[in-house]
């Protein structure tokens, strides 16, 4: 487990605190991510903590190899990830006016930075919105039921774009008969 001494932070005498470390998942990250995630490997992530008044805030780069459903099959797709997270740890309850500024403000608890999972957090929110087997992106199948399909998004602009507008329709009849005298 990743874990990280907030006040050794604030107080050490170095600048930056390193960290370059191998991450473990743990059983309970795969039981709440399970529809989201099926496995990850070769988790690594690498970063520095430093104290800038009045937080401890830590960049990190985080790299992995994962497996997950695809959006339209739910076939797994192998990926590689690499993303980059900050945050800030404060010993104390953040102010609104902190809240409003900062983006990720965590409340550190009995003085313990819990890295693991942060690393965890992120891989979750890093993952695509749209995941495809290397068949589905060639593909560009999408499914279909009875009475709807789903459409790309440009088959859709121009779907809209083709479409009548019923308002304009009704006027359009307006100056029929005017037209014939």
């Amino acid at each position: 487990m990743l874990k990280f001494s907030y006040l050794q932070i604030k107080n050490s005498r170095n600048l930056l605190t390193h960290v370059d470390e191998n991450v473990e998942l743990s059983k309970e990250f795969f039981d709440r991510s399970k529809e989201l995630l099926e496995d990850a490997n070769n988790i690594h992530v690498t970063g520095d903590f430093f104290y800038d008044e009045p937080f401890v805030t830590g960049n990190f780069t985080v790299e992995a190899d994962i497996v997950a459903p695809s959006t339209r099959s739910l076939k797994p797709v192998k990926m590689h990830q690499k993303f980059n997270f900050t945050e800030n740890y404060s010993e104390v309850e953040p102010t609104q006016e902190q809240l409003d500024e900062e983006d990720t403000i965590v409340t550190v608890k009995d003085d313990t930075i819990d890295l693991q999972k942060a690393v965890e957090d992120n891989l979750l929110l890093s993952l695509p919105s749209v995941i495809l087997t290397p068949e589905e992106e060639a593909k560009g199948d999408f499914p279909a039921g009875e009475g709807w399909k789903v459409v790309s998004q440009e088959a859709y602009q121009e779907q809209q774009s083709n479409k009548e507008n019923p308002a304009f329709a009704k006027l359009k009849d307006l100056f029929k008969d005017e037209k014939n005298k």
